[in-house]
């Protein structure tokens, strides 16, 4: 059983993401990580993810869900591409109508595994959207 579901932010080391109304790129990347398990190879280190052991995604779903700051609305719902299912590799672009509003958001992501098990990262990703030229 997992303890936790840790996302790596491959693309920034930032903790906010800029992105701007109506662009539908940059593709963000993650790969979902067990803290409570060694990677083959390693010694389990809870401050380290690299020591972290990949989540198998193989038959799951994975959703990025996105909310303004303060909201208990979600805004959208993005189901991501699972790159690598092994090695817990996901990533999703921004479809039209997704950054239509400038603002601060967070986003969360969430698994659901094919015994209907659902888990998310505990961590929130921001994202601050500024507006585009007119």
């Amino acid at each position: 059983s997992l303890s936790q579901i840790q996302g790596i932010y491959i693309m920034a080391n930032s903790d906010t993401v800029d992105l701007v109304q109506g662009d539908t790129l940059p593709k963000l990347k993650f790969t979902l990580k067990d803290s409570a398990e060694a990677a083959s190879g390693y010694s389990l280190d809870p401050d380290d993810p690299t020591t972290w052991a990949p989540i198998n995604l193989t038959g799951a779903t994975v959703r990025l869900r996105i909310r303004e700051v303060g909201s208990t609305t979600v805004k959208s719902t993005l189901t991501m591409a699972i790159t690598s299912a092994t090695t817990g590799e996901v990533e999703t672009d921004f479809p039209t109508g997704t950054l239509d509003t400038a603002g601060v958001f967070e986003a969360e992501i969430e698994a659901t595994f094919v015994d209907n098990s659902v888990q998310s990262v505990h961590e929130l990703i921001k994202l601050k959207v500024r507006e585009a030229f007119g």
